[in-house]
């Protein structure tokens, strides 16, 4: 097993600043005030987000700023997966201000705000955090999508004092274009980078993020912040269905872990087939990266529901088959999580028996917490 010093995660100059009291901000590079395209009228500054350092985006080569895969991609994988992989779930922004008010401009790519079982702010919207006094983050404001192109103030009235902040973007649409605004006299900086390589998920609709109310409430986005790991979100809602493509793509990121959480969209005999496969080519690039397989999330009228069950139980068995195998071999470093309790135990954590709601995301964010800690190294809480 990867073993981590957890203390180099705090190894870190602070830089620190007022918040009531006092508060903590982590800077890096200030960004030139004329890069900003300034409103002298309503004397804001608005910074173009490229201008930070985008989170979350594993490719640098990309055919848009805020697309999830390579532009090499296309043609590559199946179309339905790059067209997912121009949503931008999971990306985010983490910057340092001491701005009072924060505002933000974004033009989605698609017209679909919303869908029937999820709501605009976690399809279309962004989700502001900020980091306390005790370094943890806090919900700060969720810029709500009314149009295409969308302009809304997240938080005003704020106290003086330089804070860190992280805007997290669109789950189940794309953006095209994304920025910041605070008051012209008003500092802008990158927030100091992360000291640890990404967590990768690789997975279906739920790991996409369907159906957090916003974007910061899918389980990925919560262990990012739990953890202090950046993440990297290859859901791909309805097509997670462990092919060759995606896990050589998957090979190039440099990971702390590899999460693999594909049995919702595929059943038995895929996961036998598809498994062994996807591991050797994760393997062959990155021979002691731990490998976490994750069950599917029993259906939450499964209880009742006697072909949901079946499905369940048998993909599940496949999966343990092929652990069992690698395990056989002498293969290192992959882990396990069970399915069964992902969401609780009262059926309570979803909107359709399948897409977690915000209680199932929070559950299933325990769940892998208590695996991927001592996977990485990480104390417990």
């Amino acid at each position: 097993m990867i073993r981590r010093d957890f203390a180099a995660a705090v190894n870190i100059v602070w830089c620190v600043c007022l918040w009531g009291a006092v508060g903590i901000a982590q800077a890096a590079d200030v960004i030139d005030a004329s890069l900003a395209r300034v409103d002298d009228e309503k004397k804001l500054a608005w910074y173009d987000l490229q201008l930070l350092d985008i989170e979350g985006r594993a490719f640098s080569e990309t055919t848009s700023p805020y697309d999830r895969l390579p532009a090499n991609a296309e043609g590559v994988v199946r179309d339905a997966v790059w067209k997912l992989s121009r949503h931008s779930a999971g990306l985010c922004a983490r910057f340092v201000t001491n701005a009072t008010s924060i505002q933000a401009k974004w033009t989605l790519t698609s017209t679909r705000l919303a869908m029937p079982h999820m709501a605009a702010t976690g399809v279309s919207g962004l989700d502001l955090y900020v980091k306390t006094e005790r370094g943890q983050w806090r919900w700060l404001a969720t810029g709500s999508p009314t149009e295409q192109e969308n302009s809304k103030v997240l938080v005003r009235s704020v106290p003086v004092g330089k804070r860190e902040y992280m805007l997290y973007l669109p789950l189940y649409n794309g953006v095209s274009e994304v920025e910041i605004g605070i008051p012209s006299d008003a500092t802008l900086a990158k927030a100091q980078s992360h000291v640890h390589k990404p967590i990768v998920f690789y997975g279906t609709s739920i790991t996409h993020g369907a159906c957090a109310s916003r974007p910061g409430m899918v389980h990925t986005a919560i262990l990012g912040r739990r953890l202090g790991y950046p993440v990297v979100n290859l859901g791909f809602s309805g097509n997670g269905r462990m092919e060759a493509e995606v896990a050589k793509l998957m090979s190039e990121i440099d990971a702390s872990v590899y999460v693999i959480d594909c049995l919702p969209n595929i059943r038995a005999e895929e996961v036998t087939q598809r498994t062994e496969p996807l591991v050797r080519i994760l393997r062959d690039a990155h021979p002691e990266t731990p490998i976490l397989l994750v069950e599917d999330r029993s259906y939450a009228d499964s209880f009742l529901i006697e072909s949901k069950r079946l499905r369940n139980e048998q993909s599940r068995a496949a999966l343990r088959a092929v652990l069992e195998r690698l395990n056989d071999a002498g293969e290192k470093n992959v882990y396990y999580l069970e399915g069964e309790h992902l969401l609780g135990s009262d059926g309570e954590g979803t909107v359709d028996s399948s897409h977690p709601t915000d209680l199932g995301f929070l559950r299933q964010a325990d769940a892998f917490e208590e695996v991927l800690r001592p996977v990485l190294g990480l104390s417990n809480k």
